[in-house]
C-alpha cells in the first residue's frame, strides 16, 4: 500500500468510546447495513463476545449463513480524533474512510476522508 500525506481539515470525534478489536477467524454476528446520510457503503454492524456492537467493513467478513460471519483479518473499530489542522499518514482507504498514523504523537485509527485533503508530493497541503 502506498503511503499518502493528508491534513485535516475539519475535525473529527468517536462516537464509539470503545471499539470493537477482532482478529482473522473469529466469529461475528452480523446485523444492520450502515444507512446514515453520509453514504458509506459496506459497514455492517457486528457483536463479538465480551465487545460493544461495532461498525466493521463488509469486505473483511466471510458469511457463513444469514447473520453469521467470520472475520478474514485482524480489524480494529479504533477511530481517530482529529483537530483541523492535524496532519496523517494514511496508508488504507476502505469505505469512505482512512486508516491513518499522526506522527505528532504516534496515535493510529479510522478517519472519515471527507474531513482530509491530500497534501502534494513535499507534504503541502
Amino acid at each position: 500500500m502506498v503511503e499518502k500525506t493528508y491534513v485535516v481539515t475539519r475535525a473529527h470525534v468517536s462516537e464509539y468510546p470503545e471499539p470493537i478489536s477482532l482478529k482473522k477467524g473469529d466469529l461475528v454476528s452480523v446485523g444492520e447495513k450502515y444507512d446514515g446520510p453520509e453514504n458509506w457503503e459496506n459497514w455492517l454492524l457486528c457483536s463479538a463476545p465480551g465487545q460493544k456492537d461495532g461498525w466493521v467493513p463488509a469486505q473483511i467478513i466471510a458469511l457463513r449463513e444469514p447473520g453469521a460471519g467470520v472475520i478474514t483479518e485482524d480489524y480494529s473499530a479504533t477511530e481517530l480524533n482529529t483537530v483541523a489542522g492535524d496532519r496523517l499518514i494514511g496508508s488504507r482507504v476502505l469505505n469512505g474512510w482512512l486508516w491513518a498514523d499522526r506522527p505528532s504523537d504516534g496515535a493510529t485509527g479510522w478517519v472519515p476522508m471527507d474531513t482530509l485533503r491530500v497534501c502534494d508530493i513535499d507534504g503541502a497541503p
